[in-house]
């Protein structure tokens, strides 16, 4: 699989920390930011740091942002570059624009100008600590949407030997296992008679109602 090539814009605390995950996962990434320290800081961690306005379109151009598969727009506080960057990205054509939004107006105004993917970082992760905190076993909580979310837990000792058919985990909870991590390896859409071992991680899809109902099945 060939490795992607990313663009981090806007090196707060939530770019840093995008930008680095995404190098350590062995992807090419460059770092922008209109601060010269904040680019020096980065640049031994990820592929490329530069220092541009990204709400500059010729900045933009000369740096060659077309060619890049995904770009992070995460400019913090000001709510005007972090709109124009969007704006000016989807334009020169890079394919996937993903913008971190500070409150439900500004993901308004980036979806209708185009941003392929609005997220809330806080909002998010305050929904995965609410989670962890309600059950132990919940390891990952990922909202997908305001209805549907994914989640990462240990399995219940009474699924142990059971298979995805004999558990009925659709019927019983509303919830589709997509994936199975098992001794650092992961089974991806796991057949229906797949035999649940003790410690086996599940990956489950489903309604953030039914989710929640299953986080007291498994505590």
């Amino acid at each position: 699989m060939s490795k992607k090539q990313y663009v981090v814009i806007g090196l707060g605390r939530f770019g840093v920390s995008v930008a680095q995950t995404l190098f350590e996962l062995g992807n090419d990434v460059l770092a922008l930011d209109s601060s010269e320290e904040k680019v020096q800081n980065i640049a031994d961690t990820v592929t490329h740091a530069v220092q541009a306005d990204a709400t500059d379109e010729n900045s933009l151009r000369a740096i060659g942002i077309r060619n890049f598969d995904v770009a992070v727009v995460s400019i913090g506080e000001d709510i005007q570059a972090s709109i124009m960057a969007t704006l000016l990205l989807k334009e020169i054509g890079v394919k996937h624009v993903i913008t971190k939004a500070n409150n439900a107006m500004h993901a308004k105004v980036l979806r209708k100008i185009g941003a392929d993917k609005v997220i809330f970082p806080e909002k998010d992760m305050g929904a995965r600590v609410a989670h962890n905190l309600v059950s132990s076993n919940i390891l990952e909580y990922i909202e997908l949407s305001s209805d549907y979310s994914i989640a990462e837990f240990v399995s219940p000792a009474s699924w142990s030997g059971k298979n995805l058919i004999e558990l009925q985990l659709r019927g019983k909870y509303g919830i589709n296992v997509v994936a199975i991590k098992r001794n650092n390896e992961i089974d991806v859409s796991p057949s229906a008679d797949e035999e649940i071992e003790s410690g086996d991680i599940i990956v489950a899809i489903g309604s953030i109602e039914d989710l929640n109902k299953l986080e007291h099945v498994i505590e």
